[in-house]
């Protein structure tokens, strides 16, 4: 059952008034309402909830088996009226490739979390429509749910924007959050050498490195986000308001959407910071899109996506529609890449993740090799930052982002990680300073300094 309902209330606004509901969450789409962006879903009170860490199963498996047991079919045109929203940590990829564990797990978030949603409030950003849709698992108790989540809406929205316009109020916290990494400049600068030791070895072409950030915080963490989202708009954002921790996402990269049998991919390397003015902005994006570097980075990332997703597509309909794109944000440029596929008609939700799960502008290239070496340098493990969060629909449909731009909130300790792909051409340096223009946007919202 769907339903239209009319209200001027945002979808952060509307997500203001069910976040302190039982694992509740907002699929933040903030920009690009035409084509990446175009949808915000928002949910609470999950009827079963899935986790796993270092489990004896296949979390994957486990997660395919209880899926399987709630199939629909969506006739409407939102793609997603109820499912599991969550994440696969970078993590999971332990259950999929046999790699050697090396680094520290310091922050024990879950392998793999995912809630049971049987509503979704969804906003058609592009249309400035909202709807509050369910599967029809119960039919006997659609109408009353849609009903509740309706009156929900119109008895709190009154007080919703004046909520919001607290949050906004400047110097409320005055303590200036001091920020440590897990590397010392020096210690990221060494180990980018090291990678470039391998590729000159020919064990691999390119690895991702990086490194993680943390302190301490007073903020809520619906503060934060919220703080964030203001500071730097992004397709992808996310804020799950789990039990146990709280993911606030950022992200401007997509990993995978299926639908109709259907395969997307939007890989992202290259980037440069936003300039002082529009000559200088203009400068940086041209450098960017004219940078053989950049270009041949992402390059040898879209052949790797092309080889997993070719795993699990039908012969010759793996494309590339666009290969070098420039994405604009508020505090950096990106070149972007998109590959497509149509999907073999017996293919799983464990063929999909098995093949192409982590993706690889966050991995290196060959992936396994560069997994490899980024487990031995990496003194931490990465836990959420890096895999997956999004949603999977009753009806099979998939959308997952990059898990990048993304703070893991436990108790009042934050965390957060950046990095880049390095290659033979990588100056140290240059490495370095690019992982804290990626950073800049959330160290803004935490209020916070960094000194190296």
């Amino acid at each position: 059952m769907i339903k239209e309902i009319n209200t001027k209330l945002t979808p952060f606004e509307i997500y203001t008034i069910f976040k302190d509901e039982k694992n509740s969450f907002i699929l933040d789409s903030g920009m690009d309402f035409e084509n990446l962006g175009r949808y915000s879903f928002i949910s609470s009170n999950p009827f079963k909830v899935l986790k796993f860490k270092n489990s004896k199963q296949n979390p994957i498996k486990e997660l395919e088996n209880e899926l399987n047991k709630y199939k629909i079919t969506n006739d409407t045109n939102l793609p997603f009226i109820g499912g599991v929203v969550g994440y696969l940590s970078y993590d999971l990829f332990r259950y999929i490739e046999n790699i050697k564990e090396n680094s520290i797990d310091d922050i024990n978030c879950y392998d793999l979390y995912f809630g049971f949603y049987n509503y979704v409030i969804v906003v058609d950003n592009l249309e400035n429509k909202t709807y509050i849709a369910t599967p029809n698992l119960n039919k006997e108790n659609e109408k009353k749910i849609i009903d509740e989540i309706y009156e929900k809406i119109k008895s709190f929205g009154k007080n919703v924007k004046n909520n919001l316009k607290n949050l906004t109020i400047k110097d409320k916290y005055k303590k200036e959050v001091l920020l440590k990494s897990n590397f010392t400049k020096e210690e990221f600068e060494k180990s980018v050498l090291k990678i470039k030791e391998h590729i000159e070895k020919g064990d691999i072409y390119q690895a991702n490195l990086t490194q993680r950030f943390t302190c301490d915080i007073e903020k809520s963490s619906y503060e934060l986000y919220n703080d964030l989202r203001n500071v730097s708009k992004a397709p992808f954002g996310a804020f799950l308001n789990f039990e146990d921790f709280n993911i606030l996402s950022n992200s401007p990269e997509r990993f995978i959407k299926c639908f109709d049998k259907k395969i997307i991919t939007s890989p992202i390397k290259g980037t440069r910071p936003r300039g002082k003015d529009k000559k200088e902005d203009l400068k940086l994006k041209e450098e960017l899109l004219n940078s053989e570097k950049d270009k041949s980075e992402l390059l040898m990332i879209v052949d790797l996506e092309r080889n997993d997703i070719s795993k699990i597509s039908k012969i010759n309909t793996v494309k590339v529609p666009e290969l070098f794109k420039i994405e604009s944000y508020a505090n950096v440029h990106h070149l972007v890449s998109t590959i497509c596929g149509e999907l073999n008609d017996d293919i799983t939700l464990s063929d999909i993740i098995n093949a192409t799960f982590p993706g690889g502008s966050i991995t290196g290239t060959p992936k396994i090799k560069s997994m490899e070496i980024i487990e031995k340098l990496e003194p931490t493990k990465r836990n959420v930052y890096t895999g997956s969060i999004g949603y999977i629909g009753f009806c099979g449909n998939i959308d997952l982002n990059i898990a990048i731009r993304t703070i893991i909130k436990k108790n009042n300790k934050v965390y957060f990680q950046v990095g880049g792909g390095i290659t033979y051409d990588s100056n140290p340096s240059d490495e370095y300073q690019e992982t804290l223009d990626k950073a800049k946007s959330i160290i803004n919202a935490l209020g916070g300094k960094y000194e190296y």
